[in-house]
C-alpha cells in the first residue's frame, strides 16, 4: 500500500474494496501487525498495542485452514479458549452457533469429513464465539453459495448490532454496497475513495438513469447526450453527459419505438463509481493483478 490513511468508525460496517491484488489482504495484515508498515502507525480501539488487542478482535483470513483431525464443536471451543473464553462456556457456544448455521448434526465430526461451504461455515463460527469487538473479514463471500453468502451477511449484521466492529474487504462490490456504512475504495495500492456509502452515490450527481426495456438498444449510443451505458440487453445503466436532460434521452427512446418498463433517474452504483475512479489513474482490472504477496508498498 501507498501511504493509506483510513479511519473505522465504532459500531460500523465498513468494507475495504478493490479488485484482485490491489493491496487489501496486504492492509489486513499490516492491521493485524502479520506484517509491519515501512512507515506510519496502527491504532486499534485508540491504542497502538495491536498485540494486546488481539484478544477482542476476531479474524478470517482470506485463506482458510481448520486442523483437518479435530473434532468441529472441540475445535471451535479451543479457538475460543485462546482468546479467553472459559472452556465449558466455549464448548456450549460452539454447539449453539453450529446449530444456528446448520451443523448441529456435525459437531462431533472430524473438520475433514466437512464439505468446502461448510468448513468456510464453521470457520465463521471461530471468529464469532468470543464474541469479539473488532472482527475483521478477508474475502468472506468467496467460494459461498448465495444461500451461505446470506447467512454470513446475517451474521455480520447481528454482530454489528451487539455493537461490534467490522471490516471486512471484498471484490464483490454489490455485496458491500448493501452490507456497509462506509467504504474505502484502493485501486494500484493506493486509496482513491473513502466516505459513507450515500455520501459516495450522491457526491456523483444525478447524471445516472436506469432503463428496462424492450426493442432496439440504439436510442442507448447517443454522443452528445450519453457518456457511458453498461448495457446488459434489456436492462441498462446510464451515465448522461454533464448537463445532458435525461427527457432528450427518454425522448429518443420513444421515438424509436421501444417499449420501456423502467426509466429511472438513479445514484451511480458503486460498481460503477469504482470503475471511474480507477479509471481516472489510469488503471484497469488487469493493472491490479499484480500477487499483493511480499512487503507491504
Amino acid at each position: 500500500m501507498r501511504d493509506l490513511d483510513l479511519a473505522v468508525p465504532e459500531g460500523s460496517v465498513y468494507g475495504l474494496l478493490g479488485p484482485n491484488g490491489a493491496g487489501k489482504s496486504t492492509t489486513i495484515r499490516m492491521i493485524l501487525d502479520i506484517i509491519a508498515p515501512d512507515r506510519g502507525e496502527v491504532e486499534i480501539f485508540g491504542s497502538s498495542d495491536v498485540i494486546g488487542a488481539r484478544p477482542h478482535i476476531g479474524y478470517l483470513p482470506e485463506e482458510r485452514g481448520l486442523y483437518a483431525k479435530m473434532k468441529v464443536a472441540e475445535h471451535l471451543a479451543y479457538l475460543a479458549v485462546l482468546k479467553g473464553v472459559d472452556r465449558r462456556l466455549a464448548m456450549a457456544a460452539a454447539r449453539k452457533g453450529l446449530d444456528r448455521v446448520g451443523l448441529g448434526d456435525r459437531a462431533d465430526d472430524k473438520v475433514e469429513s466437512l464439505s468446502k461451504g461448510m468448513a468456510q461455515k464453521a470457520q465463521m463460527l471461530s471468529c464469532l464465539l468470543h464474541e469479539p469487538r473488532l472482527l475483521i473479514l478477508d474475502e468472506p463471500f468467496s467460494g459461498l453459495d448465495p444461500l451461505n453468502v446470506e447467512m454470513f451477511k446475517e451474521l455480520i449484521r447481528e454482530r454489528r448490532a451487539a455493537g461490534a466492529t467490522v471490516l471486512f474487504s471484498t471484490h464483490m462490490i454489490e455485496d458491500a454496497e448493501r452490507l456497509c456504512d462506509r467504504v474505502c475504495m484502493i485501486a494500484g495500492s493506493r486509496k482513491v475513495l473513502d466516505g459513507r456509502v450515500a455520501d459516495v452515490k450522491a457526491a456523483q450527481g444525478q447524471r445516472d438513469v436506469a432503463v428496462q426495456y424492450e426493442g432496439d438498444g440504439t436510442f442507448l449510443r447517443a454522443p452528445g447526450l450519453v457518456q457511458r451505458v453498461a448495457d446488459q440487453g434489456h436492462y441498462a445503466e446510464i451515465r448522461l453527459e454533464e448537463g445532458a436532460d435525461a427527457q432528450d434521452l427518454l425522448r429518443r427512446a420513444v421515438e424509436q419505438g421501444v417499449r420501456l418498463s423502467r426509466f429511472e433517474i438513479i445514484n451511480p452504483s458503486l460498481r460503477q463509481i469504482f470503475i471511474e475512479k480507477a479509471t481516472e489513474v489510469g488503471l484497469s482490472a488487469e493493472d491490479e493483478s499484480e500477487d499483493e504477496a511480499g512487503a507491504p508498498r
